[in-house]
């Protein structure tokens, strides 16, 4: 599979989520190792109107979703990973008018868990928050056949 292939599928799962929709997440970088996804500035996303700082529900959003959709680019088949636990540590606030980025990467992956790990920040090296997460896997068979079809498109 392309990286191309990987930001098409990814970006089309995302599509899926009406949270990722409404907040805005797009694909910013996809191989088969890591993704990458933009959460950009928004009126949407102010957790304190006096500051303009992001509301740290959407930074935990961005995380899950990366974390969650990178599986997109690891495994060989499309298949859906339900969250079974996140844990997120906030290192400082988002500035305001800037994008956030959440890079995540599946670092462990059994029969029926994949382990992630996931970093939000404005500027590489600059972490606003880490998280870890674990994820179920279900199974490609276990996916409905119709929304790995809407996943995959063509590239299957």
């Amino acid at each position: 599979m392309t990286d191309s292939v990987r930001k098409d599928r990814v970006t089309r799962f995302i599509n899926t989520l009406q949270q990722a929709r409404t907040l805005g997440l797009t694909v910013a970088d996809a191989d088969d190792q890591q993704l990458t996804l933009c959460l950009p500035y928004s009126q949407k996303i102010i957790g304190n109107p006096e500051t303009g700082v992001i509301h740290g529900g959407a930074i935990t959003t961005l995380m899950d979703t990366a974390s969650g959709s990178v599986m997109i680019c690891v495994l060989p088949d499309f298949e859906l990973c339900p969250t079974l636990d996140l844990r997120v540590d906030y290192m400082r606030p988002a500035e305001p008018n800037k994008p956030v980025y959440a890079r995540a990467e599946a670092y462990r992956i059994t029969n029926n868990i994949i382990f992630t790990r996931c970093e939000a920040y404005q500027e590489k090296g600059k972490a606003i928050a880490n998280c870890v997460g674990t994820f179920m896997r279900i199974g490609r068979e276990a996916t409905p056949k119709s929304y790995r079809d809407l996943i995959t498109g063509d590239d299957a």
